[in-house]
C-alpha cells in the first residue's frame, strides 16, 4: 500500500473521490444533513464531473436518471427524507433500467441528529428493487461507490449506496491507489421507446425482466467482496451490516461475524452457510430489523432479545448491554448521570438573524404559523413561541390552505425560507391561489441555503462550482402565479413588518411577503456593528428579552426579579433590531 495515496477523509469525501475515479460524469443533488458535503466534495472535480445543486431532490433523481439514459455515469445524493421527494422518478426508472452507471446516495440519520423523523431507507431499496451497498467506513465508502457503478451498468438498474451520520462524518484512512478522475466513455445512446417509455404495455414486460434480474443480484450478492465471513468462535455468530459492524467488532470481538455490505437483494446463499455453521445466530444492525426479517423468513432462527436495538442511533453501550443480557459475561453498562443543575442549551437563531423579527411580530399579532424545515423551525421555542407546525420543505403553505379551508379563524400565516420556497413552495401558492384560499405567505429572504451549510440556490446568483447564475426573483414567481398583493420588505424594520403583516393577513386574498435580510454568517456581517444599553433609561421591562438574541444578558437587578438587560459586544450584530422594541429609547447602535 502507497502510503503517498492515503488519505483521512470522512465517508462523504470518499464517496466524492470514489465517485470522479469511477469516471462521474453528472452529479445532481439538493443540500441535506448528513449528505451535504458529497456534492460539495464533488464539485472539486469540476474539471472532469459536471455538479450542481438542483432546487429539489426529484429534480437531482431526474437530472442523474437523463444522464444516465444518455449513456454517462451519473450520481444522486440526498438525505433520507429527500428520497422520499425523489422517489416518483426512482421508482419508475428501476423498470426502465441504467444505461451508464447510476449512483443513488441516501444518507440516513439514525437519531434525528438534524432530521424531522427516523427512517431506515434500506427498505427502500428492497421496495424499489434495487442493489444497495452499505460501508461501514470510508475505505468501503470509496470502493464501493466506485463498484456502485459497475452493479448499475451490469444489471441496468441504478444501485443505492447507503450511508448513515456516523460512516458519513466519521472519518478514516482510504488507500485512493492509483488516482486518476477522468470521466467514464460515455455508452452510445440508442433509442428504444420499448424501454424508456413504460406506458403499461411495455412495463409489464419490465417488471417481469425486474424480477429475474433480482434473482440474478442475489446470486451476484453472495459471491461479492463486500460480503464476507470472519470465522471465531461459532457459539455465536452475528450478522451485521453498515456502522453496526464496528460496534460488533468492538462489543462482541471473538464470535464470528457475517459481515454484510451488498445488503440488497440479501445474499441468501451466503447467509444460510453461515448459519449452519453457528451454534447461535444474533443479528445486528441499525434501525429497521430489515436483515433480521428476512432471515426470519428464510427458515432460520434468530436469537431473540429484550434490549431495544431498532429504533435511535446504534452505540457500543446498547450493544454491552445485548451482550449482558444474552451472555452474561459482561456487565451492563454505566448510564450517562446528568447534572439537573445545569442549565439547558437549545440552539437559538444567530445574533442578527432577520428571521427574529417576522416571528417576534407573528407572536404579537397571535398569528397561527405553520413552519417549514429551516434555521427558522428555531421560531417554534421560547421566548419567540410563534410557530404551530413543522411537517416537511414546502409544506408550510399547504397546512396554511388546509387550516383555513377547515375553518380556523384568526390570523394564519405560512413561513418558509428562499430556498425552500424554490424547492417546493412554489406549487404551495400556486395550488392556494388556483383553489382561491386566501393564504399568507412570508418567505424568509436571506439568499442562502442557510441550515445546510450555506448552498447557493436560484436566488443566490452562483452555482455549486461558483460560477455566475442567473438570479431568480421571488416576488416575479409570485406575481406569474396570480398573486396580486406581492410585497418585500425589510426583517430589520419592525415597523414596517409588522403593518404589512398585519394587513395581508386581515386580507381577504392571498399575500406573498418577502422578508429579506441577509444570513449574517454567509454575508460575513457578524461584526457589521455594535449596540449598547444605556442603564440610565433601561427601566427593566424585559421587552427587549422577549426577542430572544444570544447577545442579549442579564446585567443589573434593579427590583426583585427585574434585570437590566446587557449586551455583549463579541456577540452583537448591530442589527437593532432590539432598540425597536424599547419604549424608552434605552439601545442605541455605538458603531
Amino acid at each position: 500500500m502507497n502510503n503517498d495515496s492515503k488519505k483521512l477523509l470522512s465517508a462523504n469525501e470518499a464517496v466524492a473521490a470514489g465517485a470522479a475515479q469511477a469516471g462521474c460524469v453528472v452529479a445532481s443533488a439538493y443540500p441535506g444533513t448528513p449528505s451535504t458535503e458529497i456534492l460539495e466534495n464533488i464539485a472539486k472535480f469540476k474539471d472532469t464531473v459536471r455538479c450542481e445543486w438542483a432546487v429539489n431532490e426529484k429534480v437531482a433523481m431526474e437530472t442523474a436518471v437523463g444522464a444516465s439514459m444518455a449513456g454517462a455515469r451519473a450520481l444522486t445524493a440526498m438525505k433520507h427524507v429527500g428520497l422520499n421527494v425523489a422517489m416518483d422518478p426512482l421508482m419508475t426508472f428501476t423498470y426502465v433500467g441504467a444505461t451508464g452507471g447510476m449512483v443513488v446516495v441516501s444518507a440516513d440519520d439514525p437519531g434525528m441528529h438534524s432530521s424531522q423523523n427516523e427512517q431506515d431507507n434500506r427498505n427502500i431499496a428492497k421496495f424499489a428493487r434495487m442493489p444497495m451497498l452499505e460501508p461501514s467506513d470510508s475505505q468501503e465508502a470509496y470502493d464501493m461507490v466506485q463498484a456502485a457503478f459497475e452493479i448499475s451498468e451490469k444489471f441496468r438498474v441504478p444501485c443505492m449506496l447507503r450511508l448513515t451520520t456516523r460512516t458519513s462524518h466519521s472519518s478514516s484512512l482510504v488507500d485512493l491507489g492509483d488516482f486518476k478522475p477522468a470521466p467514464h466513455p460515455l455508452i452510445p445512446y440508442v433509442k428504444d421507446i420499448t424501454r424508456t417509455i413504460p406506458v403499461p404495455m411495455f412495463a409489464r414486460g419490465q417488471r417481469l425482466a425486474a424480477q429475474k434480474r433480482a434473482a440474478a443480484m442475489s446470486a451476484a450478492a453472495s459471491e461479492s467482496p463486500f460480503n464476507r465471513i470472519e470465522r471465531g468462535d461459532d457459539s455465536l455468530g452475528i450478522v451485521t451490516s453498515g456502522i453496526a459492524y464496528q460496534h460488533v467488532k468492538e462489543v462482541f470481538p471473538e464470535f464470528s461475524v457475517l459481515k454484510l455490505g451488498w445488503t440488497n437483494p440479501l445474499p441468501k446463499e451466503l447467509v444460510a452457510k453461515f448459519a449452519s455453521g453457528v451454534k447461535k445466530l444474533l443479528v445486528v444492525e441499525e434501525l429497521d430489523p430489515f436483515l433480521e426479517e428476512q432471515i426470519r423468513a428464510m427458515g432460520i432462527k434468530v436469537v431473540e432479545h429484550e434490549t431495544e436495538l431498532n429504533m435511535l442511533e446504534m452505540n457500543p453501550d446498547r450493544l454491552q448491554n445485548l451482550r449482558h443480557e444474552i451472555l452474561g459475561d459482561v456487565g451492563p453498562a454505566r448510564a450517562v448521570r446528568s447534572d439537573s443543575s445545569l442549565p439547558t442549551r437549545p440552539p437559538v437563531l444567530c445574533s442578527g438573524c432577520g428571521h427574529r423579527s417576522v416571528f417576534y411580530i407573528l407572536h404579537k399579532l397571535g398569528a397561527t404559523v405553520t413552519g417549514d424545515i429551516g434555521c427558522y423551525t428555531l421560531g417554534a421555542f421560547p421566548p419567540l413561541n410563534a410557530m404551530d407546525s413543522t411537517i416537511c420543505m414546502g409544506a408550510s403553505i399547504g397546512n396554511a390552505a388546509g387550516m383555513r379551508k377547515a375553518g380556523l379563524k384568526g390570523r394564519i400565516c405560512a413561513v418558509l425560507g428562499d430556498s425552500t420556497f424554490f424547492h417546493s413552495g412554489i406549487t404551495g401558492i400556486l395550488s392556494a391561489h388556483y383553489n382561491g384560499t386566501p393564504v399568507t405567505t412570508v418567505v424568509l429572504d436571506n439568499r442562502i441555503t442557510a441550515m445546510t451549510g450555506h448552498q447557493d440556490n436560484p436566488g443566490t446568483g452562483k452555482t455549486l462550482a461558483g460560477d455566475p447564475a442567473p438570479v431568480t426573483e421571488i416576488a416575479d414567481i409570485a406575481k406569474a402565479c396570480g398573486y396580486r398583493k406581492v410585497v418585500k420588505v425589510s426583517a430589520d424594520d419592525l415597523a414596517e413588518l409588522e403593518k404589512v403583516l398585519v394587513d395581508a393577513m386581515d386580507g381577504d386574498e392571498g399575500a406573498l411577503i418577502i422578508a429579506y435580510a441577509p444570513c449574517r454568517i454567509a454575508a460575513k456581517l457578524t461584526k457589521e456593528g455594535l449596540c449598547e444599553v444605556d442603564s440610565e433609561k433601561c427601566k427593566a421591562c424585559g421587552a427587549c428579552f422577549k426577542m430572544g438574541c444570544p447577545a442579549m444578558t442579564r446585567g443589573a437587578e434593579i427590583r426583585k426579579g427585574a434585570y437590566q438587560m446587557k449586551i455583549d459586544p463579541s456577540l452583537c450584530a448591530g442589527c437593532k433590531q432590539c432598540s425597536q422594541v424599547c419604549k424608552f429609547g434605552a439601545i442605541r447602535r455605538i458603531r
